[in-house]
């Protein structure tokens, strides 16, 4: 695969824009390092046909994923079910306050694709809660506490799409000829 003719979806299933604000950050560095990488919500995404490889992202509450982002696991593991696996990694955010760079257990949904697709659980990113933007009863009572803030490490996010980027652009290994 080169890195010119590798076509990357970048989804994300956001609430309040933070993890939709994640996805896009990736794509620039992966775009960056010459890939074609776009940026889809995942409630748009109905298949895979095109893309090389898939980067996804989904905010979590109360240890769920949105529906939107299992349902384009569901895409992936029906590709591998068929023995057509896409490269794939995975991402979540939305830990916020003094506890955000805790580590995450993967969801349980998620696991269960996880194995199916060949691909390593979750990356865990810090969650942004602002009062402008929370929505619902629950969330805007919690942004107006102590855990309201910016809790996202761009440099962490840039870092996993460098590594994403890194092995879609390497060079295929020479065949050995025995």
């Amino acid at each position: 695969m080169t890195a010119t003719s590798t076509t990357v979806l970048v989804a994300y299933a956001s609430k309040m824009g933070s993890t939709q604000e994640i996805a896009t950050e990736i794509a620039a560095v992966l775009a960056a390092a010459g890939l074609d990488a776009r940026v889809r919500d995942a409630a748009e995404v109905s298949n895979l046909d095109g893309y090389d490889a898939v980067v996804l992202g989904s905010a979590i509450y109360t240890a769920r994923w949105r529906p939107d982002a299992i349902a384009v696991l569901q895409l992936l593991a029906e590709r591998a079910d068929q023995l057509r696996p896409v490269p794939s990694w995975l991402f979540q955010s939305g830990p916020c306050g003094d506890h955000a760079d805790a580590p995450v257990p993967t969801p349980k949904k998620v696991a269960k694709y996880v194995g199916r697709i060949g691909t390593a659980p979750p990356v865990t990113f810090g969650g942004r809660l602002d009062p402008a933007t929370a929505t619902f009863f629950i969330a805007r009572k919690m942004a107006d506490g102590p855990l309201a803030g910016d809790y996202r490490d761009f440099d962490q996010v840039r870092q996993f799409a460098q590594s994403i980027a890194q092995r879609l652009t390497a060079p295929e290994p020479a065949e050995v000829w025995r």
